[in-house]
């Protein structure tokens, strides 16, 4: 029988990928039926493959490179999908968790390093360090069930960055007393690299994030350059003597508000993390554990058990501590203590730059037995870290989806989008799918209306040529799309008949008044369409992308809040500006702007919403001196016979040209003469608190109307 272990550990490159892409698309099948979280079955894959295992695998540079990749990955995402304003609102909680889940730690190591288990204070200090930060290995379970923007998810990845930083700071003055220059020189040097490399992060890369956005479209390129980005911070982390998923974790906080959750190239980011480089990483971590050494006798088992202890249970006490003191639910308690547990990359990389560090000629400061340690330490806390936060998760989960299904009285929600022009097209998606309620998970209805003459067939054809390039676009934000290409003697009538056949409940659709496109396309289609339709229609403008707008200024008339539909264009702005995450700024009168600022507090509390007071339609070429280029101006007007309408509306196309030329503009014709409370298009509140006010403001309304 011929021995096969002569062809093993694979040495072959694209063996090696093989064998990887085998263990990542079977160990999820795998551990789904064992009902072990996914995560632990890569790390645990990874042991078994490596040369501590069956030695199947040989653990070349692919691993290291992509290994690298995927460490700055989870970091970079975790970045990336922090609810701002709510890190914003709640800094104070992230400074006192963050304090908490690295000090308790930090002290509980030292103390039994140093007494118990006799090292040395150098080695303790260490230990401490490594036992203060944590890696956020779990943060893909949070992602997988939406959790992203929870209170305890946040909290849990502020507090990690505060803790790795304090961790990574600690280490460099630890390294620094090994130093020949003198400590001073040391710490006035390390100064200087942090600043300079702040004021990189800070002052370079938004600047050059919004040029580029603004200026190319394409999706290849925006993915390269987000990388380019997540690898420069990293890199200048490293020059700073830090680490670089610290660099990575920043580079994400600052791309934030240019990568909108709800976008084509945020997906594509999030695909390729979890589909390759983080559970590269995750498998890599796995082969380098030995677990051999548990069974060989001596202090081994003991500081296994030490560092798994202290691992777990300094994380563990300092997050119910901070549960405790917020006032959050246990379920949030569990969340913020899975994610917090893990130790992964900050440890290796701590545990390596104690190995650098001679205590006496020959003599270095972390040993055989420290190191096997912390690699063990890492399988186990990783184990526990994803064990914790599934179960937490589907515990969150499970309560916040106990509330009543939402009738179809109740919300209508369906977006009609007639596009015409290619150049607009994608702009429209981009705020329908912006504007839409993703809870909902409604599909969109794209139309595309050909007039019926001699040139028919040809303009059918590229109707369908651009619906089929939106339809892969919506594809790429996840989202479901119906595409229609009509036949019709006129325009308006064509997409009033659609809108009626789809059930539609509203209209986005192009703003032109360029003379060289229509003159008659303001007056006579807009006028024909919106005085047919009694429905919400939004006309939108776009001078530059939507994910580089930085503030939405809204011009509402007095009595708006008296119309059916109020409700429905204000929460379609609200979302817009929470997924843009960018500031929203209401021009109205007092009496309107305190009950839309009443429904942003109940509803929507993490978007940045200001108010000023506007008595007087006429004062629209005012607020134009204050318009920047990356502004986005929305004026909601009335049709005829309806109580906010104003005659000044009849002058809107001529101010447009005269004041806001070359602007971002959107106008709103709301629902009226609605039958029923038509602008009910949102999900019940989860909260009790919040359900309170949502019932008093839907009763408020109804009395007004």
């Amino acid at each position: 029988m011929p021995d096969v272990t002569q062809y093993f550990p694979i040495s072959n490159p694209t063996l090696i990928f093989f064998v990887v892409l085998c263990i990542i698309l079977f160990a999820p099948i795998i551990m789904g039926k064992l009902r072990i979280p996914h995560i632990v079955g890569m790390v645990l894959a990874g042991v078994l493959v490596g040369e501590y295992g069956l030695d199947i695998l040989k653990r070349d540079d692919s691993f290291e490179l992509f290994g690298k990749v995927g460490m700055y990955y989870i970091m970079f995402l975790a970045g990336l999908e922090m609810d701002m304003e709510s890190m914003r609102k709640s800094k104070n909680q992230f400074i006192v968790f963050g304090l908490l889940t690295a000090g308790i730690p930090f002290v509980i190591t030292y103390v039994i390093a140093l007494w118990l288990m006799g090292y040395s204070h150098p080695a303790s200090f260490l230990l401490g360090c490594i036992m203060a930060s944590n890696t956020l290995v779990a943060y893909p379970i949070v992602g997988r069930y939406g959790l992203q923007q929870h209170p305890a998810s946040a909290l849990s990845v502020g507090s990690t960055m505060i803790a790795l930083f304090i961790s990574l700071t600690a280490i460099a003055a630890l390294a620094g007393t090994f130093s020949e220059g003198s400590e001073m020189t040391f710490w006035l040097l390390f100064i200087v690299k942090i600043a300079g490399f702040s004021f990189i992060l800070i002052m370079l890369i938004p600047r050059a994030a919004r040029w580029f956005l603004h200026r190319y479209s394409d999706a290849v390129m925006q993915f390269i350059f987000v990388l380019a980005v997540m690898f420069f911070s990293a890199a200048m982390a490293e020059v700073a003597n830090l680490e670089g998923i610290l660099g990575a974790f920043l580079s994400g906080l600052i791309l934030n508000r240019y990568i909108p959750t709800l976008s084509p190239l945020m997906n594509r980011i999030e695909f390729i993390g979890n589909a390759l480089f983080i559970p590269y990483f995750l498998i890599g971590v796995g082969m380098l554990i030995n677990v051999h050494v548990l069974f060989q006798g001596g202090n081994i088992v003991w500081v296994v058990l030490f560092m798994v202890f202290v691992g777990t249970f300094g994380k563990a006490l300092a997050a119910y501590l901070a549960c405790l003191h917020f006032r959050m639910p246990l379920s949030s308690g569990h969340l913020l203590c899975g994610l917090t547990t893990a130790h992964a990359a900050g440890a290796i990389a701590m545990v390596m730059v104690g190995m650098r560090l001679e205590t006496a000629p020959g003599v270095f400061l972390v040993n055989d037995e420290i190191l096997n340690g912390v690699v063990i330490m890492i399988l186990f806390t990783c184990i526990i870290s994803s064990i914790i936060t599934e179960r937490a998760a589907k515990r969150i989960v499970l309560s916040d989806n106990a509330r009543p299904a939402i009738s179809k009285s109740q919300d209508d929600e369906k977006i009609l989008l007639p596009v015409k022009y290619p150049e607009l097209a994608e702009g429209l998606l981009n705020v329908a799918v912006m504007m839409r309620n993703a809870k909902l998970n409604r599909g969109l209805v794209a139309l595309n209306i050909v007039y019926d003459d001699h040139n028919r067939q040809e303009n059918q054809e590229r109707g369908r040529q651009l619906l089929e390039k939106l339809e892969k676009i919506a594809s790429a934000y996840d989202v479901r799309m119906q595409t229609q290409v009509r036949i019709a003697a006129n325009i308006a009538n064509g997409i009033k008949h659609a809108f009626k056949e789809f059930d539609a409940s509203e209209i986005i659709m192009g703003l032109h008044i360029h003379k060289e496109i229509s003159p008659k396309f303001w007056g006579e289609f807009a006028q024909s369409l919106y005085n047919g339709l009694n429905r919400q229609i939004i006309f939108v403008r776009l001078k530059q992308p939507l994910n580089t707008l930085r503030c939405i200024k809204v011009a509402v008339p007095s009595r708006a809040e008296f119309e059916p539909g109020f409700i429905r264009w204000l929460e379609r702005l609200l979302r817009l500006a929470g997924n843009l995450d960018c500031r929203i700024l209401f021009y109205a009168r007092h009496d309107c702007n305190q009950l839309i600022g009443d429904y942003v507090r109940a509803l929507h509390p993490n978007v940045r919403s200001e108010f000023e007071t506007m008595e007087h339609w006429n004062e629209l070429p005012h607020l134009a001196s204050r318009m920047n280029d990356d502004h986005l101006m929305v004026f909601v007007t009335s049709r005829k016979g309806n109580i906010s309408y104003k005659t000044a509306f009849e002058k809107l196309p001529k101010e447009i040209e005269q004041f806001y030329a070359g602007k971002s503009l959107m106008i709103v014709f709301p629902d009226q003469h609605g039958d029923r409370m038509d602008a009910m298009t949102f999900a019940e509140p989860q909260h009790q608190e919040e359900k309170s006010a949502y019932q008093g403001l839907v009763e408020w309304f109804k009395r007004k109307r």
